[in-house]
């Protein structure tokens, strides 16, 4: 499913704005047919953004169940002939789609896009009314997991992921056209031999038979190869490649001409090389140190929704602190967030929705009774993660910014149960996608030498919290335990990322003394943390939990939400986030 753009032959008009919302409490929109009429009590909602913060409404906030999204909007009327698809890039966690008052698509997964051709259901220059019923419930088969309970304040949902439950339109919708022969996918494969650099790419066409060309621009319009057939490899001399840091992209023009129909498509093409090899991370064959965070689309009152105001500050402080990294923690970003690691040269670990499949963290009473069984955690559940894993590598496989594919966040890892669950998923996702390692993020309670799920990954990913959840303040300590778990790791030969460490802190608690939640505790565990990887030649990358601070749900170990980040909620540097500025814009990382 290829991503609508604006071409010689395809046009976009965007549906985001104000939508008309109601909240469904009673689970009677769907038979009373709300999708066939005005909706009736009806609020404004923005599109994209969470609904849950807009309105000072408690209900509205922790509210479970079905709510309804409608908009309508008039078909350009030089759409005539063409064929009209209806794009979302996100709906969270499930949603039904009507056009008018018939139903075209349904989806379950609440962070990658979906679409619907609406060309039967609408009419060149009328109007069309489109209405959404968007679900935010969990349960045991979905990818995060979780269940509803119903308590006599009414159903609440449970969940075992440490950030919020936000729901709604997250993210853009658009109608686009394009001719009824189409390019409907493509897939792009890189590489390097000194200065000369490879294209291959595979085009699919929808719609019918069509002959295919391609034309590979650089950035100044030039043409540097061309080619024709479906599948077929282009030879690029002088090579400019997609370096960390050098965003530098080529233009791909595909045209799909049959009978007297013709399409353009252009896919953005970074040409790099990524690979593992012993404890070293390459791209371009150079060695690669990760510098950044776990981060979350989280931002006061747009929740998790898309925003290119708050997107381009966050990169901008990105820049100023010295990363050159990130993890999509924990579940794929918007396609903004991606074009825009794309155009700048940031690298990113794409990671699935797949948190949560660990009933011994954040989960009550559930604890100790295993993560993975039928009753909980089973085969339907593990369909769902590799649907998820498909889709993510669907949408993100022509990214030169994607170097792993994390397939899930601190899951029970250390069981035979888990093994079996995972052996399957890590095949799913190299068989999607053979050119880059794939990974996931293990957990404190599955160290080095127990872990059954490592061993299946191409690289080591640890989330570790020596001085914080393990021996806190005692940070003589905590060195000595994460020195000696880094040098087990260590002998597995692969490359280590850790890609969590950090404490909570609360901005503008300080102390002359250690203390815990203090400004100056932070910076003493980050500064002992730093210290152990550069003692560890295995470690190739450092992600600090959190990039800013953001919401969880109520809990007791929570004050309004995460305080690990070296940035408040609302942007504002904590003393960590000078720190990281001083070593990350200093001499390079050996």
């Amino acid at each position: 499913m290829l991503r609508p753009q604006e071409s010689p032959t395809r046009e976009l008009k965007s549906l985001d704005g104000i939508w008309s919302f109601r909240t469904d409490p009673d689970g009677v929109g769907r038979a009373e047919r709300w999708y066939a009429a005005p909706l009736a009590g009806a609020r404004d909602m923005p599109v994209p953004a969470s609904f849950n913060e807009v309105v000072p409404d408690a209900e509205l906030f922790d509210y479970v169940g079905e709510v309804w999204y409608q908009t309508t909007t008039r078909v350009p009327r030089g759409w005539r002939g063409q064929r009209v698809v209806l794009r979302f890039g996100s709906a969270t966690h499930a949603a039904t789609v009507w056009v008018g008052d018939a139903e075209v698509v349904s989806h379950v997964g609440g962070y990658l896009p979906f679409e619907a051709d609406v060309t039967e259901h609408v009419t060149a220059g009328e109007p069309v009314t489109v209405t959404v019923a968007v679900d935010n419930r969990l349960s045991w088969q979905t990818i995060p997991p979780g269940y509803v309970e119903e308590t006599d304040a009414g159903p609440r949902q449970r969940y075992f992921h440490d950030f919020f439950n936000y729901a709604g339109l997250h993210r853009p919708v658009v109608l686009g056209c394009t001719p009824h022969l189409h390019v409907s996918d493509v897939t792009v494969t890189t590489g390097l031999d000194g200065s000369t650099g490879t294209v291959g790419y595979d085009v699919a066409v929808g719609g019918g038979t069509a002959e295919v060309g391609v034309e590979l621009r650089d950035a100044d319009g030039r043409t540097v190869a061309s080619g024709a057939g479906a599948p077929g490899q282009l030879r690029i001399d002088d090579v400019h490649p997609w370096r960390p840091g050098e965003g530098y992209q080529y233009d791909l023009v595909i045209t799909a001409t049959g009978g007297d129909e013709q399409d353009v498509y252009v896919q953005k093409v970074g040409i790099r090389t990524v690979e593992v090899r012993g404890t070293q991370f390459l791209i371009n064959g150079e060695p690669f140190y990760f510098r950044g965070f776990g981060m979350h689309e989280d931002h006061l009152v747009l929740g998790k929704g898309q925003d290119a105001v708050s997107m381009v500050h966050d990169f901008e402080l990105l820049r100023w602190v010295g990363a050159n990294s990130f993890r999509t923690s924990h579940y794929p970003y918007s396609e903004e967030v991606m074009d825009h690691a794309d155009a700048h040269g940031w690298v990113v670990i794409d990671e699935t929705p797949a948190v949560g499949l660990n009933l011994a963290l954040n989960a009550g009473g559930l604890a100790g009774s295993g993560t993975f069984s039928e009753e909980r955690i089973g085969e339907e559940t593990q369909r769902a993660h590799e649907r998820e894993i498909r889709e993510l590598i669907a949408r993100d496989k022509n990214r030169p910014s994607v170097v792993v594919w994390s397939i899930a966040n601190e899951p029970e890892s250390d069981t035979v149960e888990a093994e079996r669950y995972f052996e399957p998923l890590f095949r799913v996702a190299r068989e999607a996608d053979p050119t880059r390692p794939v990974g996931f993020a293990n957990v404190m309670l599955a160290p080095a030498g127990a872990c059954r799920v490592t061993p299946l990954a191409d690289l080591v990913m640890i989330n570790r919290y020596y001085g914080w959840y393990a021996f806190p303040g005692e940070l003589e300590v905590a060195r000595r335990r994460l020195d000696e778990e880094l040098a087990r790791w260590a002998q597995d030969g692969k490359p280590i990322i850790v890609t969590e460490y950090g404490a909570d802190t609360l901005a503008g608690l300080h102390a002359l003394t250690p203390s815990l939640w203090t400004e100056e505790y932070q910076v003493d565990l980050v500064t002992m943390t730093h210290e152990a990887f550069d003692g560890c030649d295995a470690v190739v990358g450092e992600h600090l939990w959190n990039f800013a601070d953001f919401q969880t749900a109520a809990g007791f170990m929570r004050a309004d939400g995460n305080k690990k980040g070296a940035f408040t909620r609302d942007r504002r540097p904590k003393a960590v986030a000078h720190l990281l500025r001083r070593r990350w814009t200093g001499p390079p990382l050996a």
